[in-house]
């Protein structure tokens, strides 16, 4: 029974089979934010332009136009007859009475009516606008997403995750966080990720994030038991991206690889390992730290081997090299089965934080 309704939670669809339209709210799309101040502004010189415009047409053309007095029309009667007709208050007591007056009204100056009062009730209009806007942008990234990295979970190592691989060189426009808390989601956001709103345990949100055409998975859940289950349906639906998973009990290591992820990563025995370093050589502790900061010092990369390198020793480039990847394997630098390096292999080197 239990079995049963892990499968039709994984083959649940209801999110991705949703318009874009009812996805507003749920995947959100960074883009520039323009100050409120700025935004008003903008209003404001439109609505200035428009009621200008409009009583210099009114001006131009002041012979077919008359007021209750029978006195010629002077600008600023043209600039009192647009305030309150682009205002639709029409007091009445000048009106257009000749043709081309009223073709003009009705060609020119209603449509500038209409832009006018578009601007005065702009604040509804434009969460509408925001919507249809962000409806299309969900749109098109939803057809162009590919190869990208789908960070689960927000949190302390959610975010510092996210740091690395934007001080690796990862755009954040190819990073997208999935997670339940709007709070999270909204701190996300204004880093310039793509978030997408909902439990990372079901397929539906998943699919929606983009994870069966993501090219990595980094899962970085509160709990283990959350990890697990979100491991297991991103490699459900992507059979091929490589998933990093961070657990806090060393005994759930051998669960995460069963549910498909590539690399562990025990978070609380690596500190406490840390600790326990440091209070015998903290200057060890400030090499690692330092090798896992690629903005500054040192950090640990990984490179193809350069074909002048091949058949050499591992130990006699010109990088330090601290482990070979052969054929997916990762093989220690002193390995009998990487003394000579190969084409196609990669190399797991130290090199100064910034660097390309």
């Amino acid at each position: 029974m239990a079995r049963r309704g892990f499968r039709r939670r994984l083959r649940g669809d209801e999110l991705n089979d949703r318009p874009d339209y009812a996805l507003v709210g749920v995947v959100r799309i960074p883009e520039l934010q323009q100050s409120p101040g700025r935004a008003i502004g903008k209003r404001v010189v439109f609505a200035v332009v428009a009621l200008f415009a409009t009583a210099i047409i009114v001006y131009l053309d002041r012979d077919g136009y008359r007021d209750v007095q029978e006195n010629p029309l002077s600008f600023l009667d043209a600039m009192y007859y647009s305030a309150v007709t682009l205002s639709t208050t029409g007091y009445g007591d000048i009106t257009p009475f000749s043709p081309s007056a009223r073709l003009i009204n009705l060609l020119i100056i209603t449509p500038l009516r209409v832009l006018f009062l578009i601007v005065l009730i702009g604040t509804t209009l434009e969460v509408l606008t925001e919507r249809s806007r962000q409806a299309l942008k969900i749109q098109r990234w939803r057809n162009s997403v590919r190869n990208h990295t789908v960070v689960i979970g927000y949190g302390t190592k959610g975010r510092t995750a996210v740091d690395a691989m934007i001080g690796d060189g990862v755009k954040a426009a190819e990073i997208v966080v999935v997670d339940a808390d709007p709070d999270v989601l909204e701190a996300a956001a204004a880093e310039g990720l793509v978030t997408v709103r909902g439990d990372a345990t079901k397929s539906d949100v998943l699919r929606l994030a983009g994870v069966a055409h993501a090219s990595s998975i980094v899962v970085a859940a509160n709990r283990d038991d959350t990890a697990v289950l979100a491991t297991l349906t991103a490699r459900e639906l992507n059979p091929r991206a490589k998933i990093v998973a961070s657990i806090r009990e060393s005994e759930n290591t051998h669960l995460m690889r069963q549910s498909g992820a590539n690399s562990v990563v025990v978070s609380s025995e690596t500190a406490g390992r840390l600790l326990g370093i440091a209070t015998m050589t903290p200057s060890v502790v400030e090499v690692i730290e330092d090798l896992l900061t690629p903005d500054a010092g040192y950090a640990i990369a990984e490179r193809e081997v350069e074909p002048t390198e091949s058949g050499g020793s591992p130990a006699h480039t010109r990088d330090i090299v601290l482990g070979v990847v052969r054929n997916g394997v990762l093989h220690r630098v002193d390995d009998s089965e990487v003394e000579q390096i190969e084409v196609g292999d990669r190399l797991l080197y130290v090199r100064k934080g910034g660097a390309e």
